[in-house]
């Protein structure tokens, strides 16, 4: 079996990993062989280097009395000594239910060790008082045989463990799908379990050259996976029991570093602390507020091993679950239902784990231009003229705008799919003239349909009913919950028949206000009510025997009844899929109706949400505190698969302050999705509100992302292509430096351009670390030096710190005031030298919104190249609209002596050259359409 390296141990019976560095128990088997487990008890070498030594289990009386000392008498009763040589980082919860004072009594009953600690502040966890001892029992793997992709194994438990309908037989499915990816399997060997309804792809032969190989322990079974290149146990999961009851399924793991992110959706740093942290993920409408279960479910992870190397673990499981880490570093995994379904992403660099996943998950849309651009918004404009009054505004002071939005305001009675007819009724004019000024309007729709109005008067509901749509109670009746309108009930989007009905609304109201795309907002879905208006019935959907940390302890909180049933399963199952599966229908309407790319952006999201949709990190506050988070929030979704994200500019609720707002437009100005947002009550905080001081520098940053436009769009291409960042951390691009593994104040777009936003008040200037290298000020070309350090950086209020990257091409583009008014104007190419006079850029290039340009080959692809003096412009695909553009301007960063003369093919051309390195050639008039060379001399 040399292609898999699978090698099996027999003996352990011991979850603790023991220090020893003897040869592998296991032999690795010939292809197509079976694995015959060995007969030696060596230890295998995952046990290497964990700091606990044999020795330990044999403590003396002595080091029992120390223990006692060292704890201040917090050991109570002396526990066993397998209990005690189990250090604290270590212990494996085996009583994680809240709400419980776990006694030693109750933790005994599980057969578990009990030690107490001293107890933490308010809300904080620490070490588990009750935790797994190294002989607790669990599965053992009592067959292995190979298969055309890798193994299919047996477990078995002997004895129950402590929850209720414990499955005794459970089949392990292992298959080798690339050399960079590992799919694992458990589940039910006996009877078939809810598994989610996501299309992965299916591989037709097992991986040639895997860059990892898989160990397994049989008894208690384990797997052990490391990384061929350096050895490096990625997974071990014989430092705890696997359990796998009906409702609760657990599944614990070393880890190799501390360096752990993703596992959304929260309010957090980007890298997440493992100490005694738990991650719940459970859809819910709440304002991001710290170790809360926000709107969205991503169950996977992505770690940084010691050196630079990177994977990524996806759980492909859709229901309530806790993810808990600890500082071993250990993670371990519950959810209450479905299988155990996991990939593994070997990078190996992190750029690699991300568009592995992908692979997987499935590449982001992408979107039109006109989604790029700056977009507008909030609660309480009143009135479709009081809307209209703003977006004149934004015109007379000449302030990019693309996009003008309406919140629940513009609706009869907060009713998806109505207008009210006296406030609004101007709105199918408003929509007219932004379409006579080149831009779009959005609104907002919600998923709770009114059921309230008298029969006959509203066909959504009526009709709805008739076909059989909702959500429905366990008696079969549709299930009223409360949101906006009043009484609702809530659409089934896993019901085909529901996308169809949601398309005839949405075509009714289209004819008469054109909108061009949507909101999808109160998807998770959220409830004023927790259940229904009859609550939720008895039973273990609703109270389940085990529930994860959700906010309000209970799974209906602010939600629907986990009872309730759906078209392809239960609530229960189905909850975090909602707003994914509500964008999906949508995404497909949109594409009905207009023709053209869709735009949406949504609240709650699921694993392949970037297919179908963009996001917003939801209902912030006017804080600095919010906008300092919403960098963790942009990088986390990165990772996700969803690059169209960013966070309500200028804050939600609350009340905005002009440098809060001045500030967050400027960092606004570069989230992928770049929407300012306010609620109903408070004072406006569009650009047009504020000082002219503040106004212009709000303008001025706006007109420096319209500038970047042609830059943005080609980084959406390659996330739509072959699933790269957009907004980026750090250390993607810089995996060696350890410094940049922590850093969440700034970010890159792509590879290239580095942004440094002021997060605090009354300053002039912000630190940021400037990797190592040369950096170019994108405004100015002066360059900057660093061998990876801090560097304080002037920032007075109209300023904005950005950096070019060595080495790089960036196409922009003349800025106009909307992404139309701007793809007709020439484009400036910015070259920055590297220190061997080298650069690299390219271009994506299309008509901004048609379906499937790069696949039906409608766009012109040109890469662009420095050497050696000469600039190259080569066009590798092209079409008629890049006909339409000229390049006109060459601002060459980093040229090191003033040059005798510039030739454009060949030909003389005026230029100028600036004391900082400055090359400028203008008035080029080269098409884009046709490649073209230019050398200094």
């Amino acid at each position: 079996m040399s292609r898999g390296h699978t090698c099996i141990s027999r003996t352990m019976k011991s979850y603790q990993k023991l220090t020893a560095a003897q040869p592998a128990a296991c032999r690795v088997e010939e292809e197509g062989a079976a694995p015959v487990p060995s007969g030696h008890g060596k230890l295998a070498p995952w046990w290497v280097g964990s700091g606990l030594l044999v020795a330990a289990v044999l403590l003396s009386t002595i080091t029992v009395w120390v223990l006692r000392q060292v704890s201040g008498g917090w050991l109570g009763p002396t526990a066993p000594p397998k209990c005690l040589v189990v250090p604290e980082s270590h212990r494996f919860d085996c009583y994680p239910e809240r709400r419980v004072v776990v006694t030693q009594e109750l933790c005994e009953s599980r057969g578990c060790c009990f030690i107490q600690s001293p107890p933490l502040a308010e809300g904080k966890q620490g070490v588990p008082w009750c935790f797994y001892p190294p002989d607790f029992p669990s599965y053992t793997l009592e067959s292995l045989n190979q298969t055309a992709l890798g193994m299919v194994g047996l477990l078995v438990r002997r004895e129950k463990a402590y929850y209720p309908r414990d499955i005794q037989k459970l089949r392990l499915d292992v298959e080798f799908e690339t050399d960079t990816r590992l799919h694992i399997k458990i589940t039910d060997a006996a009877n078939p379990r809810y598994e989610v309804p996501l299309d992965v792809p299916r591989v037709m032969k097992r991986a040639e050259n895997p860059i990892y190989s898989l160990n397994f322990s049989w008894d208690p079974f384990g797997v052990v996976l490391q990384r061929k290149a350096t050895g490096t146990v990625l997974l071990n999961t014989t430092v705890a029991p696997l359990i796998f009851a009906d409702q609760f399924l657990q599944i614990s793991t070393s880890l190799p570093s501390r360096f752990l992110y993703g596992l959304g959706e929260h309010r957090d740093t980007f890298l997440h602390s493992l100490d005694w942290n738990t991650l719940t993920l459970w859809a819910r409408d709440v304002s991001p507020t710290e170790s809360f279960n926000l709107y969205g479910a991503h169950p996977f992870y992505l770690l940084m091993e010691e050196g630079g190397n990177a994977h990524g673990v996806f759980l492909l499981n859709s229901n309530a679950m806790e993810v808990a880490l600890q500082p071993a570093p250990g993670l371990t995994w519950r959810t209450i239902g479905g299988v155990l379904d996991f990939y593994i992403f070997l990078g190996p660099d992190p750029n690699m784990v991300i568009q592995q996943y992908q692979q997987v998950i499935g590449f982001p849309a992408m979107p039109p231009i006109w989604a790029l651009g700056f977009h507008l918004c909030r609660w309480g404009y009143g009135s479709s003229n009081e809307t209209w009054q703003t977006v004149r505004a934004m015109r007379n002071y000449q302030i990019p705008q693309d996009g003008q939005w309406n919140d629940i305001d513009y609706m009869d009675g907060y009713r998806d799919f109505t207008l009210d007819s006296q406030k609004f009724a101007s709105l199918p004019s408003l929509v007219e003239d932004l379409h006579k000024h080149g831009q779009r309007y959005v609104m907002i729709l919600d998923p709770g349909i009114s059921s309230t109005s008298p029969h006959g008067s509203y066909w959504p509901f009526d009709e709805g009913l008739r076909r059989g749509l909702f959500l429905n109670t366990t008696q079969g009746q549709p299930l009223i919950g409360q949101v906006w309108p009043g009484f609702t009930a809530f659409a089934d989007f896993s019901n085909p028949d529901t996308h169809q009905w949601w398309l005839e609304n949405l075509q009714h109201f289209h004819a008469h206000v054109p909108f061009d795309g949507l909101w999808i907002d109160m998807n998770e879905p959220s409830n004023f009510m927790d259940g229904s208006e009859d609550g939720c019935p008895p039973g273990e959907l609703d109270n389940p025997p085990y529930t994860p940390a959700v906010l309000g302890d209970s799974l209906s909180a602010k939600t629907v009844c986990a009872s309730a049933k759906q078209k392809v399963s239960v609530h229960y199952n189905l909850h975090n899929l909602y707003g994914l599966m509500e964008a999906k229908a949508t995404a497909s309407a949109l594409i009905r109706i207009r023709g053209k790319r869709p735009f949406l952006i949504s609240r709650s999201t699921f694993p392949s949400q970037g297919r179908y949709s963009g996001h917003w990190l939801g209902d912030n506050r006017s804080q600095w505190k919010d906008m300092r988070y919403s960098i963790p929030g942009l990088l986390s979704f990165s990772l996700f698969g969803i690059p169209l994200v960013g966070a309500d500019i200028c804050g939600f609720s609350g009340s905005t302050s002009e440098e809060l707002c001045t500030r967050w437009m400027q960092l606004g100005a570069f989230y992928p999705f770049s929407r300012n947002h306010n609620t109903q009550n408070e004072k406006a905080q569009d650009p047009t509100a504020f000082s002219p001081a503040a106004r212009t520098a709000m303008k001025d940053v706006l007109l420096t992302r319209y500038s970047l436009l042609p830059f943005l769009y080609t980084l959406f291409h390659r996330a739509h292509l072959q699933g790269d960042t957009v907004a980026r951390p750090l250390f993607f691009e810089f995996p060696q430096d350890e410094a940049t593994w922590e850093l969440d104040r700034q970010f890159l777009w792509g590879q290239s351009l580095l942004v440094t936003p002021v997060l605090e008040p009354g300053v002039d200037s912000v630190t940021g670390y400037v990797p190592q290298g040369t950096w170019y000020d994108f405004y100015t070309g002066s360059s900057v030096n660093s061998s990876g350090e801090m560097l304080k950086m002037s920032a007075p209020l109209e300023h904005l710190n950005l950096h070019v990257r060595e080495g790089s091409i960036l196409p922009t583009q003349k800025p106009g005031t909307t992404t139309e008014a701007t793809r007709g104007n020439p484009l400036r190419l910015i070259v920055a030298l590297s220190s061997h006079a080298t650069a690299w850029g390219d271009l994506f290039w299309d008509d901004g919104e048609s379906l499937d340009t790069f696949e039906k080959g409608n766009y012109s692809y040109v890469v662009f190249n420095v050497t050696q003096n000469i600039f190259t412009s080569t066009v590798l695909h092209a079409s008629t609209e890049a006909t339409k553009v000229t390049v006109g301007t060459l601002s060459i960063f980093g040229v090191q002596k003033p040059p005798s003369k510039v030739l454009l093919n060949g030909q003389e051309k005026p230029f100028s050259y600036l004391d900082n390195q400055v090359l400028n050639v203008s008035d080029l008039g080269m098409s884009l359409s046709q490649g073209f060379s230019l050398q200094w001399l």
